[in-house]
């Protein structure tokens, strides 16, 4: 049975297998929360239309970590930024 979460985790159940699986609470809890507000198979099929990581310069991966507030930053390579905004 899952866990209440609160008022801010609409799809608990989801939320905690996301973290089962490594996602951080963040986004545990944006994609729990996307998919709670419309459906699951939806909120899978709606990804996809950003360019890959790789595919992107290392200015473009700092001004993203930038905006999702990732610490470090600013010394981090283009690899260390890839991993820090695929894990956060």
């Amino acid at each position: 049975m899952a866990k209440n979460h609160g008022p801010s985790i609409k799809d608990d159940e989801q939320y905690e297998a996301l973290r089962r699986d490594g996602a951080s609470k963040e986004k545990a809890a944006r994609i729990a929360n996307e998919s709670a507000s419309s459906s699951r198979s939806t909120t899978g099929r709606r990804g996809g239309r950003a360019t890959d990581y790789e595919d992107r310069t290392k200015t473009e991966l700092y001004q993203r970590a930038k905006e999702i507030g990732i610490d470090g930053r600013s010394s981090m390579t283009k690899d260390e930024l890839i991993g820090a905004l695929r894990n956060h």
